[in-house]
């Protein structure tokens, strides 16, 4: 089966290329990518003007809720979600019931995975049995199950020498070890930003040094072990200034910034609705000058990935006093319009690094296929619609959950069609693309 995609814009960075060409995708894999290459038997699909075609996006931090937790999401519908919102691949963390700390586990989420013939799903491992801080996982058989990273989120890794064997330990197989930065002595019940909007509304705060310490424990032991460290959902501006400083002294660490945190501030707690638990998150939102630093850190290239951090919650979860809600927003199905909008619009990055960002950077950081559309790679395509109006509506997402803060933003920029192996499993039909 060959199809040649015609008429659009190709963006892949991974081989300098930003023009008009042509894509032949054959047999699931890119076959040729050129200016009017032959139809050669091919199925053409012409690609309306203004579209942009670019290599998968891959959400590196993803919560699809299964085993255990499926009120809240399944693999199956967190890949709907996925594609639907561009994404041809999504990592998952173990922080399910039970927990991935076990080939078992792993295997059971490549089997839903497999089943549901959505998006790919990279599973992430945890650092600690059952995530309880105590007895490392055994993180030779996470890796050869087919987990590409280690992480306890939700959670800080319990302590120091714990953090650091871990390192040791993925190290021998090359696999980053993702890090929930977060001091608990400092955070305590924090449920929000220490600031004026929590003191002003009476929530228990958490400062940006709660996690700034977590990330500077990080470039410490990275450079101890010479293992990959990876910040997860970044948000304090003293984070942003220990990842520099790590990157300056070459120490390997890699950074990630959710939309929420590149679009949202802490005034959201009280505007336009107090105690709105969908602006519930950990990290917390944050002030501007927080906010102000993840979009300076993503323009200047110290911010290596944009990570939704997609954290499915039941309605009646989140429909409760702010103190008791849980942590966490959907963020699968409004990433692109989000990042599109308020940095490519907005003049902080081109394009070209926001494919970078969604795409090229969390596939080396993960070492997992994707990120460019070389001859010969696998063919999973993001069509993107840079233009297009759209407007976030909550109840028509994918995902089982509808915890959103963005419900009736109004955006520019959207998916038109998500492609995976070469198979076409959301097409906006707002944007005149068919295959």
């Amino acid at each position: 089966m060959k199809k040649l995609l015609r008429g659009g814009r190709v963006v892949d960075p991974a081989n300098g290329i930003d023009g008009a060409f042509d894509i032949l995708i054959a047999d699931g894999v890119i076959a040729r990518v050129g200016r009017d290459l032959p139809v050669d038997g091919a199925t053409i699909v012409e690609v309306p003007a203004g579209l942009v075609l670019c290599p998968g996006l891959i959400d590196m931090h993803v919560h699809l809720r299964e085993p255990g937790q499926e009120h809240k999401e399944t693999v199956a519908t967190g890949t709907a979600s996925a594609v639907a919102g561009g994404f041809a691949a999504v990592a998952c963390m173990p922080n399910t019931s039970p927990v991935n700390d076990s080939a078992t586990v792993t295997g059971l989420i490549l089997a839903k995975a497999a089943a549901a013939g959505l998006a790919r799903v990279y599973p992430i491992g945890a650092v600690s049995k059952g995530q309880k801080g105590e007895l490392l996982a055994d993180i030779a058989e996470l890796k050869a199950a087919g987990c590409v990273a280690i992480t306890d989120d939700g959670h800080p890794t319990a302590t120091a020498l714990l953090l650091r064997r871990a390192l040791e330990y993925a190290g021998m197989f090359d696999m980053p070890v993702i890090e929930h930065c977060e001091d608990p002595s400092l955070k305590g019940d924090g449920v929000a930003h220490e600031g004026y909007y929590a003191a002003t509304l009476g929530l228990r705060g958490m400062p940006g040094a709660c996690e700034a310490l977590g990330v500077e424990r990080g470039v410490l032991l990275s450079e101890l072990t010479g293992s990959a460290f990876h910040v997860a959902h970044m948000s304090a501006r003293a984070s942003l200034r220990a990842v520099r400083k790590g990157k300056e002294a070459g120490v390997r660490i890699t950074c990630e910034v959710a939309p929420h945190h590149f679009t949202l501030t802490d005034e959201a707690l009280a505007s336009p609705l107090a105690y709105d638990t969908n602006t519930k998150m950990n990290p917390p939102l944050r002030e501007a000058e927080d906010r102000d630093a993840m979009l300076a850190g993503i323009a200047d290239g110290t911010v290596d990935a944009i990570a939704t951090d997609h954290a499915p919650h039941h309605y009646d979860e989140k429909k409760v006093e702010f103190d008791r809600a849980p942590f966490g927003i959907v963020g699968l199905e409004t990433a692109v319009s989000l990042s599109v909008d308020r940095l490519v619009h907005a003049g902080h990055v081109r394009l070209s690094r926001l494919v970078e960002l969604m795409s090229l950077n969390p596939a080396r950081i993960l070492k997992v296929n994707g990120g460019t559309l070389s001859e010969g790679a696998t063919a999973d395509i993001t069509i993107l619609a840079p233009d297009l109006k759209v407007r976030i509506d909550a109840a028509k997402l994918r995902s089982r959950s509808k915890n959103t803060p963005f419900d009736g933003w109004e955006l520019r920029g959207g998916v038109a069609a998500t492609i995976v192996g070469g198979r076409p499993l959301f097409v906006n039909p707002e944007t005149g693309i068919s295959f």
